[in-house]
């Protein structure tokens, strides 16, 4: 009778163990997934960091171009205007 009541607590063990198991891979895939968005995330921020970064370089270029007549003043206004719908095209395409 000790042999069965063995057997049969080892079998409770296992099937504990079983089920423990697949609620720990479970666990692992919904933490996989989430890592797969974290790194979507922030490969979609490093984007809009580099948009930025080029926004500000092309912000410089405009700020140097020498006003010394109104057809450079009129390409400066215009460049910014460019500048500023794009910015509103990224925002607009970021949401």
């Amino acid at each position: 009778m000790r042999v069965f009541d063995e057997l049969q607590r080892l079998e409770r063990l296992s099937e504990q163990v079983e089920h423990k198991v697949s609620r720990l891979e479970q666990e692992n895939t919904a933490l996989k997934n989430q890592l797969l968005d974290y790194k979507k995330k922030l490969s979609d921020q490093e984007e809009i960091l580099d948009d930025f970064k080029n926004q500000i370089k092309i912000s410089k270029i405009v700020r140097n171009i020498p006003v010394e007549n109104r057809a450079s003043a009129e390409l400066k206004g215009r460049i910014d205007d460019y500048i500023k719908e794009i910015d509103k095209i990224i925002a607009y395409l970021s949401e």
